[in-house]
């Protein structure tokens, strides 16, 4: 990290930070061609927990190269400045990498929604074995990840 004056390295600021944001944007790859993907997360205890339907690109893609980049951030602000180049911006956000791995026993899939559903609301909720069924629930381990505050 270029500024080591913004970088965030303590876990439970990080995790404050994944706490707070609504939106995870996925990185992958495939064949040298990237792809970004803003997704619904959750996360709890160094992992990262997505739903998906079960076809498309990104599942696509993960079936071929597990390995994901990842990243969050939240409140951000435009500093303005009468020079373009004085021009900032506020902002919390992690960056970070990881091995995107399929849920299949269904135990774990509910156990991946609830995380995912508590992320967003206080809750509990019931899913049908069809829903289940019907959803990819992808699990990342986190390889590394850093934060970084502005």
């Amino acid at each position: 990290m270029n500024r080591k004056e913004r970088e965030i390295k303590e876990i439970k600021l990080i995790e404050e930070i994944f706490n707070k944001a609504k939106v995870l944007r996925l990185g992958l790859c495939e064949n040298n061609n990237p792809y970004v993907v803003p997704l619904n997360f959750g996360y709890k205890d160094n992992h990262i927990y997505l739903h998906s339907s079960k076809k498309g690109m990104k599942i696509d893609i993960l079936k071929k190269n597990n390995k994901v980049a990842f990243e969050v951030d939240l409140d951000y602000a435009l500093i303005e400045s009468h020079r373009a180049c004085g021009f900032s911006m506020d902002y919390e956000s992690v960056i970070g990498f990881g091995r995107a791995f399929f849920i299949e026993d269904t135990n774990q899939k509910k156990e991946a929604l609830d995380i995912i559903m508590a992320h967003y609301s206080p809750n509990k909720f019931e899913y049908e074995l069809d829903e289940l069924e019907k959803v990819s629930l992808i699990r990342i381990d986190i390889d590394s990840m850093t934060g970084k505050k502005s």
